[in-house]
Order: C-alpha cells, then sequence, then structure tokens
C-alpha cells in the first residue's frame, strides 16, 4: 500500500491512512489565507477542495497565477484523496482534536 505523503512545504511526514494525512496536515500546519475570496483554511486538501469547490478554475488561475499543469495536479490531489478517504471521519477528528 502507498503512503499517504503531507508534502506541504517539504514536510516529508507519511501516513499509511489518508485521514490521518489530512488531520496532520489540518492540525500541525498554518492555516492558509484563500487569495480569491480571503477565507482562512487549513492547508492542502482542505485548501484545494476550498479553492475548487468554492471558485471557477478561472478565478484561481488569476489569483493564484497558476498553470493548467497546476490546476490538473491539483484536481488529480483532490480526486485521489476523496476517492479513498472517509472525510466526515477526517473533520469529526480534527473537530474534536483527536488525532
Amino acid at each position: 500500500m502507498a503512503l499517504w505523503e503531507c508534502a506541504i512545504e517539504g514536510d516529508d511526514a507519511a501516513f499509511d491512512q489518508v485521514e490521518d494525512l489530512l488531520v496532520h496536515q489540518a492540525t500541525e500546519h498554518d492555516r492558509v489565507e484563500c487569495k480569491v475570496c480571503g477565507a482562512i483554511v487549513p492547508d492542502g486538501y482542505f485548501a484545494i477542495r476550498h479553492a475548487f469547490d468554492e471558485h471557477s478554475r478561472a478565478e484561481y488561475v488569476r489569483a493564484y497565477d497558476a498553470t493548467a499543469a497546476d490546476v490538473r495536479r491539483r484536481e488529480k490531489i483532490k480526486e485521489s484523496i476523496e476517492e479513498a478517504a472517509d472525510i466526515r471521519e477526517a473533520v469529526d477528528r480534527i473537530e474534536n482534536g483527536s488525532r
């Protein structure tokens, strides 16, 4: 089984369970400000999900000076995580402070 790697700012932490990765990203890294709307969100998957669920691809490209390859890479990350993760479990763990 492949490990789920964090990769935020060079963080090489890796996890067997994708939900553990999501909890790690949301609790061990600073939150980031969305450059489109100013919302403060957890970095990593949750920031990607916010950007692509709340904004158009064009807004993302303009705000982040992103390329089509940048968008495709992040869409693939989002899709891979959503296929494998129990997002509700991860969110419950984050909200309840359990790792």
